[in-house]
């Protein structure tokens, strides 16, 4: 019997397994602590995981709206006009993704042709340049600037070309933990007004932002509204990053062309999450608390590094902190992750895979939202690291 054998070239030929897969499977090889990978490892509350039990008792079991259970799509929108001052229609401007990523590949797919160029600031989160890839597209990466990741407005104008499609940013950033000032939206609203390029905003760390400073959302300013997908992430803000739920808000006419691909693609979203979370963000407390909740769990695991060798400025957003070891060793930042999850027994991200020509800063990213007995055993590590 023949074998089937392709010639097809792949759509994806540089894609590689996940720096996330790869750090995770070393750190479950070497039983390290898993500092590396954006996810909780405490439990969300309860409350919200019986309403999803209350939802599937009566009945929700089936297919959703395909734009999402209304009842949520309405609790959403009255969110967004709460905090940032801005009406989108449940019916025609809000729908419900499995989680930020899908929507920010739906948009992508949606609208970037083949030869379009899509502007993407490094270092970024590893979804957005595949999604440009395989839908045809050109990333046009704009590197972040010195150790604390600003943006260079000058050297972002010089990239828009006539094939400049879309640009993709990311506030609160990962894996920086800066935010995006309203200077900086400004900015951005003021380059792209005379333009028909549109805006992804990746504003998945929303609710988790610091020191009295406000997340600046692109909903905020009314030509970069008009412009923009907002995508968001329950998963983030809940603590339940496996149930993959999102949503994204456009203007009715963008969001028009992303249904188009998101029927196809999903068609839906978990039925029975829908419900309980339209009844859970009844409570507002429920993410206008959260900046609290993380910023003690970042003043805590930064406490305690007092007596090493690391050097940080406080992450500024996301539950994610850069931690720069120069005064520790001049390895590669790449290096230095593996001998920490190989000797220590402590897992991190190294920054450098996600900047433009992997560009080394020295620095490793370290995941906070933790417990506060798996902090003081990494903390504890980081002291002793030479």
């Amino acid at each position: 019997m023949a074998i089937f054998k392709t010639n097809i070239p792949s759509k994806l030929p540089n894609a590689k397994t996940t720096i996330f897969t790869t750090v995770g499977n070393l750190a479950r090889k070497h039983k390290a602590i898993d500092l590396s990978q954006g996810f909780p490892n405490f439990e969300a509350d309860k409350k919200l995981m019986g309403l999803v039990s209350d939802a599937m008792l009566h009945g929700h079991n089936q297919y959703a709206a395909m734009q999402g259970y209304y009842g949520l799509r309405e609790i959403i929108a009255e969110k967004i006009e709460k905090l940032h001052n801005r009406s989108y229609n449940p019916e025609k401007e809000i729908t419900v993704t499995v989680g930020a990523t899908q929507a920010i590949f739906t948009a992508i797919t949606a609208f970037v042709h083949p030869g379009d160029e899509v502007i993407v600031l490094k270092p970024a989160y590893d979804c957005y340049e595949p999604a440009i890839e395989v839908n045809g597209g050109v990333t046009v990466p704009v590197q972040l600037k010195g150790k604390d990741y600003h943006v260079d407005w000058e050297e972002f104008r010089t990239k828009i070309t006539p094939k400049t499609r879309m640009v993709v940013i990311n506030t609160p950033h990962n894996p920086s933990g800066r935010i995006f000032s309203k200077t900086d939206m400004l900015q951005l609203q003021e380059t792209l007004r005379d333009t028909n390029i549109i805006l992804v905003s990746d504003e998945v760390y929303e609710h988790i932002v610091f020191d009295g400073k406000e997340h600046e959302s692109a909903s905020r300013l009314d030509d970069l509204a008009s412009r923009s997908f907002v995508c968001a992430s329950f998963g983030k803000t809940f603590h339940v990053t496996g149930w993959k739920m999102g949503y994204c808000a456009a203007p009715a006419e963008l969001m028009h062309e992303f249904r188009k691909t998101h029927q196809f693609a999903v068609f839906c979203v978990d039925h029975p999450v829908q419900r309980a979370m339209a009844e859970y963000l009844k409570n507002e407390a429920h993410y206008l608390e959260l900046k609290d909740f993380y910023q003690q769990k970042r003043d805590y695991f930064l406490s305690r590094l007092a007596g090493s060798k690391f050097k940080f400025t406080p992450s500024q957003g996301t539950y994610f902190q850069l931690l720069d070891y120069t005064g520790i060793t001049n390895e590669p930042d790449e290096v230095l992750a593996r001998r920490l999850i190989v000797d220590y027994k402590l897992a991190s991200i190294a920054i450098s895979s996600f900047n433009l020509n992997n560009r080394d800063d020295k620095v490793l990213r370290f995941c906070f939202a933790k417990t506060e007995d798996t902090l003081e055993k990494a903390t504890e590590i980081l002291r002793r690291v030479q």
